[in-house]
């Protein structure tokens, strides 16, 4: 019974029909042939003398993506007035009605019959495709994105029940849980080492120089400082990371994974664009255009594949209240230009980003808002103060309360007039100054990408400031109960192995927090979260916690 309803005709007409031009730039040509709809295929037959011939082409009713009107050539003689597109996975046809009624009688059974299919357009042509290139945007290549919202697409597209209950999608992160070492280990040269071939002849107070015949080694268990050696020398001195790009980041000229273009240094260097996000993740991008909200709000990050990038634009165009976040990856064609849509090639990511700001070009919408990740804060490269971690208490102004506990009040503060931290204003009294430095000195030893950073303290007079990164989305706890609905269970997942990484490099140096929870994790501008309040972490080899003794003394 089933068989028979999905050979039974819905719709039968004798229509005309354009050759597919499976070359670039072959000819057209116009035949005649029966289209018989059914549940499962559209066909095409020949047709002679009123008798239906041999089957001549047919479409999955599965595999079709989009069917919808074809705006008319300049000069369409008369038996082509009305044309629509069938849009499938293999290809492209364009059919002609007679009239406008066979034309719309002919959409609504196609639209009807392939409402829910996987993979249905969001935009669409709207011209023909002709002498290798389409009428409406002039892309040349036959599988190049829309250019027109489809309209039909919100009535049609249906969630499924395999969409509803996939299980999550991993992050695509391994946790790697470092092995214990002791805290400023010395580390012996390996693979990272770099040697300088020139002296730094920068003006600026940078707390170290590089210097020639000086041997560079990243540090194992601090990761903003590497270790200097002469090379005619054993002996080993530390000094501040100030060139960890030429090991670690990506964004430099030399290591794009693209051509080397005669744009300028300054124009490839993606970090000084806002809307560069670095190796944030296609989720934790997503929640951020989602959070921002705003009509073509949109990031370029990292993809998966190492060297290529991916630009994250958010649109409602598709009546969606959440909104949609769609991911265009960047290609290099034959001639190491740049694109996003094939026939708009450029020299840079810059210069391709500023076409789009203007142009949507086979984009869901043009980019127009960029969502930064970047925070004001403390460069690497900065020195922090006179001393190792005494700060100037001159250099920092109090902006405003953050919030209060039992030991002293959080400030959002400027350091030297320009950077942004948080500053903790210890009370007098509310611990003794052995506590005090004992829990800095903690800090100090501790550094890693998943803890809040500590950047010195003023600790010459009372109200005793200890100054730290500023994370500008506060705790987990409050941004779980603000936006906590909308996330996706891979997202959280993201936000657990930050977590797990932080304790795991605590572990790893026999340190215990013991007062993890969500109001002791914040959660920054990249959405990635760092664990904080460890200063009172405990050495297990030190001593014991007493019953109903205050876990964390700072705050």
């Amino acid at each position: 019974m089933d068989d028979d309803m999905d050979t039974k005709s819905i719709l039968e007409e004798l229509l005309l029909k354009r050759s597919q031009q499976k070359k670039k730039m072959s000819p057209s040509n116009y035949k005649e042939r029966l289209f018989v709809l059914t549940k499962t295929n559209l066909s095409y037959y020949e047709y002679d003398k009123m008798k239906r011939g041999s089957r001549k082409g047919s479409i999955e009713i599965k595999k079709i993506r989009c069917v919808e009107k074809v705006n008319l050539e300049e000069q369409t003689p008369v038996e082509r007035q009305y044309p629509f597109q069938i849009v499938y996975k293999d290809g492209l046809l364009y059919v002609y009605a007679s009239n406008e009624e066979s034309r719309s009688q002919w959409l609504k059974a196609l639209q009807k019959e392939i409402r829910g299919n996987p993979h249905l357009l969001i935009k669409y042509h709207s011209g023909f495709f002709v002498d290798g290139k389409f009428l409406c945007c002039q892309q040349s290549c036959k599988a190049a994105p829309g250019c027109t919202l489809w309209e039909a697409y919100a009535d049609l597209h249906v969630t499924t029940h395999e969409e509803k209950h996939r299980a999550p999608t991993f992050p695509d992160r391994v946790l790697k849980i470092p092995r214990a070492v002791p805290i400023f280990k010395m580390n012996e040269p390996s693979s990272s080492t770099t040697v300088a071939q020139y002296d730094s002849d920068s003006k600026k107070n940078y707390g170290s120089q590089l210097n020639v015949n000086l041997q560079h080694i990243p540090r194992e268990d601090c990761p903003d400082w590497w270790q200097v050696r002469k090379l005619k020398s054993e002996d080993f001195a530390c000094g501040n990371q100030r060139e960890r790009t030429v090991v670690n980041h990506s964004t430099s000229k030399m290591s794009w994974g693209f051509p080397e273009s005669s744009s300028s240094e300054e124009e490839e260097n993606l970090d000084d664009y806002d809307w560069f996000a670095g190796n944030i993740s296609r989720s934790q991008s997503e929640q951020l255009l989602r959070q921002k909200g705003k009509e073509g709000a949109f990031m370029v990050r990292n993809s998966r594949q190492v060297g290529m990038y991916t630009v994250s634009l958010f649109s409602k165009a598709m009546n969606d209240k959440k909104g949609t976040v769609k991911h265009y990856h960047v290609h290099t064609n034959a001639e190491n230009k740049l694109y996003l849509a094939e026939n708009y090639c450029f020299d840079s990511i810059p210069k391709l980003i500023h076409y789009h700001q203007h142009n949507s070009a086979g984009m869901i919408t043009r980019l127009r808002h960029p969502v930064s990740t970047k925070a004001n804060k403390v460069p690497i490269s900065v020195s922090l103060g006179s001393g190792i971690w005494e700060l100037k208490r001159e250099e920092i102004a109090l902006l405003k309360e953050l919030g209060s506990g039992q030991f002293g009040v959080v400030h959002l503060g400027k350091w030297k007039g320009q950077y942004d931290v948080a500053i903790k204003m210890i009370k007098e009294g509310s611990m003794s100054e052995d506590e005090f430095f004992q829990e800095a000195q903690t800090m100090m030893k501790l550094s890693h990408p998943k803890l809040v950073k500590f950047y010195g303290v003023c600790s010459k007079r009372y109200p005793i400031y200890i100054v730290t990164e500023y994370i500008t989305n506060g705790c987990l706890l409050n941004y779980l109960k603000s936006h906590g609905k909308g996330l996706e269970t891979s997202q959280l997942l993201e936000m657990c192995y930050d977590v797990c990484e932080g304790m795991a490099f605590l572990e790893s140096h026999q340190f215990i927090h013991r007062d993890l929870a969500a109001r002791n994790c914040l959660v920054d501008s990249d959405l990635s979260v760092k664990v904080s309040d460890f200063g009172m972490t405990r050495d297990p080899d030190v001593g014991s916690v007493q019953p109903g003794e205050a876990a964390l003394r700072l705050v």
